[in-house]
């Protein structure tokens, strides 16, 4: 994984970001899923340069994720990375950007366009986290099943993450040795467990949950939304759009077939020129 940028934002809190593009005047930010090992590298490091051709584009390691802090006590964690996003646009002199979110990263874009809406262009979400409403697929889905598994006892293995990643994708060859073993290294170490622990526990806590449920708020969203989901899906089913789509004033949905949860991989060239073309329409 390359080594980026840090900035520190607010309560001295890290944050580790890559960046491209630096010439334009328009920004974009993107934000990974938030899978055991996630980070910013391996959600969107080939996507990087492609967006850096026409946007100041940043790929930020969420709070708990990457070369980022990993507190293990904060609030519920949408809002939570969303103010650490905005405290690196604040850092960064960034007064309005555009979004690209995966799966958590989506989640935590709708957070932050929510509550700092002035703060935020347009956004692309893909499967995005706390907006899907599963209207026909089982919760918990196959993928957030797998997700528990991993650090249940008798404890996080590089064949738990596997098993995870595999469900990530349609296309089986995108799961490599390597991309499991630097994820399983990234994953396992002991302050990753902690900051996955921690962030669990926020989606779960009576006084905080409802944050997390940005369904019952995405009618506030005033920014122009492209939804990308993947007819694949065992993390987010394609049913989860639909709530999505019928609220959101200003929204579209695209759908990729043959494709799971990571449509900026498993799609890369049509999913760039789609969130390039929608990011720059009139």
């Amino acid at each position: 994984m390359a080594e980026g940028k840090y900035v520190t934002v607010h309560d001295g809190l890290k944050l580790h970001y890559h960046e491209a593009g630096g010439e334009h005047p328009e920004t974009v930010i993107l934000l990974h899923g938030g899978g055991p090992g996630a980070s910013a590298w391996s959600n969107f490091g080939r996507n990087l340069s492609v967006f850096g051709k026409n946007y100041r584009t940043l790929a930020i390691d969420q709070p708990g994720f990457g070369r980022s802090g990993k507190p293990t006590e904060h609030p519920q964690y949408f809002r939570h990375s969303a103010d650490a996003v905005v405290g690196l646009m604040d850092e960064l002199g960034i007064e309005r950007a555009h979004f690209v979110g995966n799966s958590l990263g989506g989640g935590t874009s709708v957070r932050l366009a929510l509550n700092h809406p002035k703060r935020a262009g347009r956004l692309v979400l893909m499967g995005p986290g706390g907006l899907s409403v599963n209207l026909f697929a089982p919760d918990p889905t196959e993928g957030i099943k797998n997700l528990g598994r991993f650090s249940a006892p008798p404890g996080p293995s590089r064949e738990k993450l596997e098993a995870f990643l595999r469900i990530m994708v349609h296309d089986q060859s995108l799961i490599t040795d390597e991309l499991i073993d630097e994820r399983f290294a990234a994953a396992s170490a002991p302050e990753s467990l902690a900051a996955m622990k921690a962030m669990g526990k926020s989606f779960a806590q009576p006084e905080t949950y409802e944050e997390g449920m940005l369904w019952r708020e995405a009618h506030r969203l005033r920014q122009r939304v492209l939804l990308i989901w993947g007819r694949e899906d065992r993390v987010n089913p394609l049913d989860g759009a639909l709530l999505a789509l019928k609220t959101i004033p200003r929204a579209q949905l695209h759908v990729f077939g043959g494709c799971g949860h990571w449509a900026q991989l498993e799609k890369f060239d049509e999913f760039n020129r789609l969130a390039l073309d929608f990011l720059g329409a009139s």
